[in-house]
């Protein structure tokens, strides 16, 4: 996965509550390990109709979100099961950021290991982010806060380690390979 440092993107908003994982990924996708590819089936239930048209009424199909990589999803994003293949499909699909006022918890852990930053922030900051939907946000992760195009940011926290590991562009086994040479270094050293 890429580095995540500084990302700027359009917002989209869906505003939905408790959008659960089945409706990010249907369960008919999840036939797969491989990761590439898989964006096409993001939110395909909301996105296509029963004969694989875009469904116009979708957000993300309006012309000034197209493309949008930064999501302010409702409260309780990513509920229900546990499939890995959510973050897999928003990354795919180019969402690098979620932003809702509550992540369910599995789906934090599972987007945090697998390139998308979700971040929780309140109702009036949440607010505010959906207010400048179609326009150009920043989210940085080194600075631990999102710009907004009226000049005003709103911070936010993430997990230290998820935190380096996002910057790094490694997930956590990743970061453990990108220590081997420390490792060596000091089996070497306790052998001797």
């Amino acid at each position: 996965m890429e580095p995540f440092t500084r990302f700027e993107s359009v917002v989209a908003v869906l505003p939905q509550e408790n959008i659960d994982t089945d409706q990010i990924i249907p369960a008919r996708f999840l036939t797969t390990t491989q990761r590439a590819g898989i964006g096409q089936g993001c939110f395909a239930d909301w996105r296509f109709d029963a004969d694989g048209n875009e469904r116009p009424d979708f957000p993300l199909h309006r012309p000034e979100l197209r493309g949008a990589g930064i999501l302010a999803a409702g409260r309780n994003f990513g509920c229900g099961s546990s499939r890995e293949h959510a973050p897999w499909a928003l990354y795919d699909y180019g969402i690098r950021a979620v932003i809702s006022t509550r992540i369910a918890d599995i789906f934090r852990n599972n987007a945090l290991k697998n390139g998308v930053l979700p971040i929780v922030v309140s109702d009036a900051d949440w607010q505010r982010i959906a207010g400048f939907e179609g326009r150009k946000i920043v989210v940085d992760l080194e600075a631990l806060c999102i710009e907004l195009p009226d000049g005003s940011t709103i911070a936010f926290e993430i997990e230290a380690f998820a935190r380096e590991c996002l910057l790094k562009g490694v997930d956590q086994l990743g970061y453990l390979l990108l220590q081997e040479g420390a490792i060596s270094a000091f089996e070497q050293a306790r052998a001797a």
